[in-house]
Parts: structure tokens; sequence; C-alpha cells
């Protein structure tokens, strides 16, 4: 069991500097910084890509030295007793390095040895980790075999075998679904009611809100540290939920986004939800305001500013002027509006004697956001590659803009934009020799090329990071070039595999209007989310497990499936797992 440290604050940072050579100029990745985080309590990180979350963690890890400042742990300057309190600090960066040929065990064995632990503790520590984690059952099972929320919770076990006073977590719930990141939660909870103080950076609002405090970074610079009614109070007054019967939820959302006093519109499951500038902004007919508690991201949003329409700059811009323009005749204006452009029969997959996609079924329309959910290893990821021609199907029917995948993927490639679940793009190659290689491999020639070129980069605000290395960039600018390579050809339908994961809350804004934009000119989108605000934005929903499908239908007819009576109005996230969890016990009883 963790101690607390007797110290005023376990972790103090006093006018820290910390500054990187980027070619000829240096970068301030923090930029006199003071902090301190309070014993015993899980302390939230945030802010955008860049602000310097990450550099934060190793200077705490004493992975990095300040450039100036002092950086203090348990009480000692980590510039000069750093070695004696590596015992102390448990460290899971956000690429936890397990060996994923090895079991489970094998590599709690081999973090032991690294960490020189007595063979006879280290067993009894492993033990209280397999138990804590739920890994008991899977100890002989490779570490390559397990899902991403596993790894996930393999990667904190061996974080933790030294039982530390001062936990460092970055982003340990990126890429992992609903089920898995509550039981990271769940290990994070039992580990503060030992009395470990933790300091978790995360991309989730909700999760922020479970913190004891929250600390907002951006720029280097700490905008604000506190519990989050010191984030929440000020904005009482401010924060509505928008209701109308006769338009959409997006419709009425692009509508709000633009109306003077209106810092901010998001679709929830019960309507819009407005941030204003000050009051209630003007009611058009039609239209229910009701007026709602703030909550941390309405915080966050008015703290770092306006989401500008598109990554636009002018905040009157249009959709029209400042979002991407696929050409009408890539679109194919002249189909009806119930047109099927996606249509899957039986879908299925093995490999070997594993059934990963099991006769799945779905038709998606034109102009539709469908959106694919289910928990890691749900076969979407699968589904996706299938769709897109990268992996044949071993039965079933599916066809793409009215092309069998199963015979002719050559000619629906090229009516096709797809991001994949990992950064895809050529790391060693600059954002200007990417753009270059994908409009060639698209089969764009002269002025088309020159023209499709120059648009990304104007659009999706990638000039000057143009001579900057793909592997160099923030992971928001990344998500907009993968998406602006995707869109070079001006595909009529785009697969988007959890494209924002890891990327921070107001990329993500800027990517859902930027989709949003797509779909109203026609643009047909399938995507895969592990956020279940970002399930919202869909129109319809598949939800997979096992390989199979389990509900299908709009957000709103997912979560009427998952009500009870304990729950009369879930949450997406909340269906989720009640839909999933109650199809895997299922699924046991049966075998």
């Amino acid at each position: 069991m963790a101690v607390t440290t007797e110290v005023s604050s376990p972790l103090q940072l006093r006018a820290v500097v910390k500054t990187f050579a980027r070619g000829k100029d240096a970068v301030h990745a923090l930029d006199g910084v003071d902090l301190e985080i309070t014993a015993g309590k899980v302390t939230g990180l945030l802010g955008p890509d860049g602000a310097g979350k990450t550099t934060l963690m190793r200077l705490a890890a004493g992975l990095l030295r300040p450039s100036s400042g002092s950086v203090t742990v348990l009480g000692q300057d980590l510039g000069r007793g750093a070695g004696s309190l590596q015992q102390a600090i448990g460290y899971m960066p956000q690429h936890f390095g397990l060996y994923e040929d090895l079991s489970v065990q094998e590599n709690l064995d081999l973090y032991s040895d690294l960490q020189d632990l007595d063979p006879k503790a280290a067993r009894h520590r492993q033990q209280e980790l397999l138990e804590l984690t739920a890994l008991g059952p899977f100890g002989r099972r490779r570490a390559g075999d397990l899902s991403g929320g596993m790894k996930q919770k393999l990667g904190l076990a061996c974080a933790l075998l030294r039982a530390p006073q001062l936990l460092l977590l970055d982003e340990p719930t990126v890429g992992v679904d609903p089920i898995a990141r509550r039981e990271l939660w769940q290990i994070v909870d039992a580990l503060r009611r030992q009395g470990t103080t933790v300091l978790m950076s995360t991309s989730y609002f909700d999760e922020a809100e479970r913190c004891d405090e929250i600390l907002l970074l951006n720029a280097g610079k700490i905008l604000q540290q506190g519990p989050l009614p010191h984030f929440t109070a000020p904005l009482r007054g401010r924060c509505f939920l928008v209701r109308h019967r006769g338009l959409r939820r997006r419709l009425l959302r692009e509508t709000l986004q633009d109306r003077a006093g209106v810092l901010d519109a998001r679709i929830t499951a019960a309507g819009v939800r407005v941030l204003s500038g000050e009051g209630q902004p003007s009611a058009q007919p039609g239209e229910e305001w009701q007026a709602v508690e703030p909550a941390f991201e309405d915080a966050f949003v008015a703290l770092l500013g306006r989401v500008q329409e598109g990554g636009a700059t002018n905040a009157s811009k249009t959709p029209e002027q400042g979002a991407v323009k696929p050409a009408e005749k890539a679109i194919g204006r002249a189909d009806g509006g119930d047109t099927a452009v996606v249509e899957v029969h039986d879908l299925r997959k093995c490999f070997g004697s594993f059934e990963a996609v099991k006769q799945c079924s779905f038709t998606v329309r034109r102009g539709e956001i469908f959106g694919l959910l289910g928990a890691n290893g749900a076969g979407k990821t699968t589904t996706f590659r299938m769709l897109c021609g990268l992996l044949p199907a071993s039965s079933g029917s599916l066809k793409v803009a009215g092309v069998d995948m199963r015979r002719a993927t050559s000619a629906a490639r090229g009516r096709i934009g797809y991001v994949a679940q990992k950064f895809a793009l050529y790391g060693n190659l600059s954002v200007d020799q990417n753009l270059a290689f994908f409009a060639a491999a698209y089969g764009l020639r002269g002025g088309h090329r020159r023209m499709a070129i120059a648009n990304a980069r104007e659009e999706f605000q990638l000039a000057a990071y143009g001579a900057v290395n793909a592997d160099d960039l923030p992971l928001g600018i990344k998500q907009r070039l993968a998406l602006a390579c995707a869109l070079l050809h001006e595909p009529p339908i785009l697969f988007l595999d959890e494209p924002t994961s890891g990327v921070d809350p107001l990329a993500r804004r800027e990517f859902w209007q930027r989709i949003n934009a797509l779909a109203a000119q026609g643009v047909t989108i399938l995507i895969t989310t592990h956020f279940m605000d970002e399930a919202e934005y869909c129109d319809r929903l598949v939800l997979m497990s096992l390989g199979e499908i389990l509900a299908q239908g709009s957000p709103a007819q997912l979560r009427q499936q998952a009500r009870t009576a304990e729950q009369p109005e879930p949450t997406m996230e909340e269906a989720f797992i009640r839909l999933i969890e109650e199809h895997e016990r299922v699924i046991r009883r049966a075998s």
C-alpha cells in the first residue's frame, strides 16, 4: 500500500523553463511554470496539443532536466537526488513499452527484474496487481494478443510494481473503449483511497471532472489550477440547452454556432448545449432554451477561446467559406438523398479458426455520417479494411459506390478517402512532400494537382508546417495532414478509423466542424470512435461486440435500447457499456 508523503506537496515546480531546439529556433515547451499538487489526490492535467503536458510529466519523472528553475519531488530536488527517488515514482508514458512476444506474467517478471525487486516481494506485489487490474486469468496470454484496454492495464501494473508514492500517468485512456476506460478509473480510484498521489493527463472532459484538482496548461504556461468549481462557477448563467422540434441537432448546432453572443455550441444527447459570452443570446422561433449548470468543457472553451468554423480565422465565415469543398462531380449530386453508397450483407472475416467479423449487414446512405462503435477487438477496424479493399472478405457481399469490393477493389479506391487508426503518412517526409506524394498516388496531374495541394495547405492551415517532417508534428496537426491527404482527390466517401484518438479537445472540435461541412455537401462518412460524445454527431450507428452487430439505429434509438428503470435516460456511454456487457454475458452463458 502506498504511503502519503509527509512533505507539503509531492510535486513542486518553481519558475521552470524547458527549451528545445528546433532547427535554428528555440521552442519553450514550458515557460515559467509554478505549481504544487496535493498529496493523496488525483490531479488532472489538460491542455491543447503542444501545451507542454508530456514535457511536464517527463520532468516530474526525472527523465528531463529543466533549462532553468527547479523541480522538487517528495521533498527532494530532482537536480540533485533523482536516482534515489525512482523507487518512489511510478511513470506510465503514452506508449508504454510492453514486450508483445512475452506473456502478461513474463512482462511483470521482466519489469520486476529491471527494477531490482526482491523475487519474493515481487511475486507478492504482482499478485496484488493482477487482482487490482483483473488480469489474473490472463497471466499466460501474450501481451500482443491483449485488447487495447488490457494492454493499458498491464502497462499500469508494470508502473506500479514498486507501490509508488507519486504516480504519473500520461494519457493512459487514449485509444481504449468506454468499458476499459471505466476499469482503468476503478484502478485509479483504488490507488487514491490508498493514499497514492496521481498526476494524470487526459483528453476527456468527464475524466477531468473526476479529479480532485485540475491543472490547465496552454503554450507552456498554467492558465488555471484548482478544483472543478473554481473553473465552472464563473460560467453560471451562461450555459444553456437548446432544443428545436423542427430541426435536426446538427443543423441546429450550425445555426447556433454562428449566432451573435454564442461562444460555443455542441451536440449532446438532450439537444445542443450553448455557451454564451454573456447572458442568453436571442432565441429564434421554435427554439426552447433552458439554463443548465456549467461543466468543465464549457470552462475549457471559455478559457482557450472559440473554435473557429473549419479552422478559419474569421468567426463570421460561413461553412461554404471556411470548409473543404469537394467538387460536385465527385459527390454525384444527381443521386437521391436515400441513395445507398455502402451496402454490406452477411460480411465475414476469418483469420484461421478465429472469426473476427460475423455475418454483419448494414447500409449507409449518401451524405450520412455513419458510426461504428464497439469495444477494443470488436471487429471495427477489420470491417473498415474490408470496405476499403485493403483486406479480402471471407464471405458475404459488400458494395462501395456501386462497386463489388470482393472483385474490383481498384475501381472503388479512387472514390474513397481513408484515414487509418494509426498515423499512416510518411514520418520522414515533410508536410509538403506528403501532400505531393499522395496527390501523385491519387493520379492528380499538372494544374489540377497544384491546385489541390494549394487548397489543402490553405484550408487545413498547413502552410506554416510545410517544411516540418510529419513525425515532428503535434498530434492535432498530424490529424489535419492525414485528413488533407485523404481529401486531395475529392472522394465522395470518407473512411475515418478513430481519427481523433489522442487529439486534444479543441482539435477534435475543429475536426468535427470539417466533417459536418463535408456531410452537408453530400460526402458520405464512415467513422469509428471511442469518444461517445462524437457518436452523438452521427446520423446512424452500429454497435459491434465480439465481431457481431448487436444494435443499430440513430443515437437516440441506441440509447432507447439501453433504458432501464434505474437508468431511464442513459448517456451514450452508459448505453454502450450496458448493451455490450449484456451481450458478452449472453455469449459466455451460451459457450
